[in-house]
């Protein structure tokens, strides 16, 4: 998969994770940074639903630009590799500079 055209930058993207209660999916529109070939989400806090599932259960699906993918996410440990995904992900220096935690997905193949 070559996603050139969006490498490096930030768009808005759906993921959609197994409630880790339920079962069902769970869907939420993001700001996402595409990097390397990978797909990253992060937030400030761990509070988030759509973060506990998709530590719960890493298989994951994202959708952008009319296509519609599946994934394996994986918390993000390197704190430089954070730090690099929050500088593309934000033009406001101070939300740049903000503790994250960063979710990458990485994608497998189209449904």
């Amino acid at each position: 998969m070559d996603f050139e055209e969006i490498n490096n930058t930030a768009f808005t993207a759906i993921l959609i994770t197994k409630g880790r209660k339920t079962g069902n999916d769970h869907s939420v529109w993001l700001k996402a940074v595409m990097y390397d070939n990978k797909i990253y989400f992060s937030r400030r806090n761990p509070d988030g639903d759509w973060l506990k599932n998709a530590t719960i259960n890493s298989d994951v699906k994202v959708e952008f630009d009319e296509r519609k993918f599946n994934g394996t996410a994986l918390l993000v440990k390197d704190e430089i590799l954070s730090k690099k995904i929050s500088a593309l992900k934000y033009s406001d220096k101070k939300r740049q500079e903000e503790s994250r935690i960063v979710l990458q997905v990485t994608l497998r193949e189209q449904q």
